[in-house]
């Protein structure tokens, strides 16, 4: 091998090592399908250790299956405050300290903000907010004592552009992105680093029923610049990066990962 094979060959190896995950810890919320169950394999393909957390363990196990190194498996309802509290102490009894965090449980609404009672606007926001800050919370002094950390949390295009009859979700959403910003520069100097990832229209479950109503598809890739739905291993493979150390210069940042919805406007179609 010449010199500048072995240089090639160098840096191949140093890029490899940047995605690697090897010896790390992750906790990721809501788990236990689409988005959060595509993430679980991404970190786990990468070398990590995953905490997977549901409501329902038979559900976490389906995924479970499909993981290397030893998953761990913790069932809470994140919208009661003392199973977050609880989802936090159990995962640092088994791993010691959890080096990646995913905030990815939420709770979605589409309806008219009329429509939009005090109940569910408190159920989304102890869920998408309440929850992610209490998790961080109680996890981030390990990570300050060990001077590293990544923190994700999963936003939408909905916290970015305005989506009709999700005011709610938006303003968690919105929320979250904020509280992000805010503990980039909080936990910084720690050397924990915060970010957010936005997707846009992700092929999952949750789609199904609207996807079934006509002409749906069609125009969800009108609005979308790379003309398709983000499928769940879009979003984890961005969540992956940020959770290694190719993304160690990155913090405080809402990532779209949304095919270019939130940064595009397809004002006058046609050719001329």
């Amino acid at each position: 091998m010449n010199s500048i094979e072995l240089l090639h060959h160098s840096d191949a190896m140093l890029f490899e090592m940047n995605y690697s995950l090897e010896g790390k810890t992750a906790l990721v919320t809501g788990a236990s399908r689409g988005i959060g169950a595509a993430i679980a394999i991404g970190l786990d393909e990468a070398g990590a250790r995953i905490i997977l957390n549901s409501r329902k363990i038979q559900d976490l196990e389906k995924v479970a299956k499909q993981l290397n190194n030893d998953p761990i498996l913790i069932a809470s309802d994140l919208g009661q405050i003392q199973a977050v509290l609880e989802l936090a102490e159990k995962a640092l009894q088994k791993v010691g300290a959890v080096d990646i965090l995913v905030n990815n449980a939420a709770i979605a609404a589409r309806l008219w903000t009329q429509d939009t009672d005090a109940s569910l606007i408190d159920d989304i926001l102890a869920v998408n907010v309440r929850a992610p800050l209490l998790l961080i919370g109680a996890l981030v002094p390990k990570m300050i004592q060990q001077q590293k950390g990544s923190i994700i949390n999963l936003s939408s295009v909905s916290g970015i552009v305005g989506t009709p009859r999700r005011a709610a979700y938006a303003a968690s959403k919105g929320a979250i992105d904020a509280a992000s910003r805010s503990m980039a520069i909080e936990f910084g100097p720690f050397g924990i680093r915060v970010n957010s990832v936005a997707p846009g229209v992700v092929d999952t479950q949750l789609w199904a029923k609207n996807k079934a109503i006509s002409s749906v598809v069609e125009k969800i890739e009108e609005q979308t610049p790379l003309r398709r739905w983000a499928l769940p291993k879009d979003i984890a493979d961005v969540v992956v990066f940020l959770a290694s150390d190719a993304a160690r210069f990155i913090t405080g940042e809402t990532i779209a990962v949304d095919g270019g919805m939130a940064r595009t406007l397809d004002l006058y179609p046609g050719e001329v």
